[in-house]
């Protein structure tokens, strides 16, 4: 049976692939891995990420391994920026009724 071995922190802008990944790169990233997910709740979620990410948000990429030799990427976002809780507060100033929906 393979054990879980825990993950470590990737430096995203020296890493091979992610060093030439920008802002634009990472909003595709999360509408590619869950946009599709059925419910509304859940793509409010992902147009929130991709709001935040182009907003200047800090991805945080780490590895996962395993035992047996499989690993796999973990992305996730930093806490919001500033500009973007300007962007969110002047969101929901304007009548718009602003959600962040759901995480999948």
């Amino acid at each position: 049976m393979k054990k879980y071995l825990g993950e470590k922190k990737i430096n995203i802008k020296t890493h091979p692939v992610f060093k030439k990944y920008t802002p634009a790169d990472w909003a595709l990233y999360f509408i590619g891995s869950y946009g599709q997910i059925d419910g509304a709740h859940h793509k409010l979620w992902v147009l929130d990420q991709v709001a935040r990410i182009l907003n200047g948000t800090k991805v945080i990429v780490s590895e996962a391994s395993w035992s047996d030799g499989e690993k796999n990427y973990r992305v996730k976002l930093a806490n919001p920026s500033k500009k973007y809780q300007k962007w969110a507060e002047e969101m929901r100033a304007d009548e718009y009724d602003y959600d962040e929906g759901i995480a999948p």
